[in-house]
């Protein structure tokens, strides 16, 4: 499987556990970084991950940072992009077999290297069931994705409440 990976500083050591877990079990793995522990904003690395999904050049993502939320929130943003935050294997599967995620999120202050590649193996061996009900929430999914800002106010408006 071909998976895109990416992490701010905070997630940079256990990124590289990763990478190399990931040759190991024989994927193709694309980096997208961070390559040190110096300071960079995790929303960079989400839009990398992201972007390499809806691109095609992977078949699935995984993101570190120090807890995994600032990642997912930025991943989320992305259209086609449905990445959870998991740090037990249970959600790392659900999350794929009811919900299609496609991003694994995961928080390195929170977890460490033994379970992250638990998380991880169980997130890549993981199929989306295609059962109708998981279909029709899916589509209700897309649908929120693609609404126009102007069916719940411009973006300065929801800036301005946010």
């Amino acid at each position: 499987m071909r998976i895109a990976i990416g992490a701010d500083h905070a997630g940079f050591l256990l990124k590289q556990e990763l990478v190399t877990y990931l040759k190991e079990s024989g994927h193709d793995v694309l980096d997208l970084g961070t390559h040190s522990t110096e300071p960079v904003d995790y929303p960079d690395f989400a839009e990398a991950v992201g972007r390499a999904l809806i691109e095609g050049r992977a078949d699935r993502g995984i993101l570190i940072c120090g807890s995994g939320v600032g990642a997912s929130v930025a991943a989320n943003k992305l259209p086609g992009i449905r990445a959870g935050l998991c740090h037990d294997t249970y959600s790392a599967h659900q999350g794929v077999e009811h919900d299609d995620m496609n991003v694994l999120v995961l928080g390195a202050r929170v977890i460490g290297p033994a379970l992250a590649r638990e998380l991880v193996q169980t997130f890549l061996a993981a199929k989306f069931t295609g059962e109708e009900r998981h279909r029709r929430r899916l589509k209700k999914v897309k649908a929120l994705e693609t609404r126009r800002a102007s069916e719940i106010g411009t973006s300065r408006e929801i800036e301005e409440r946010s």
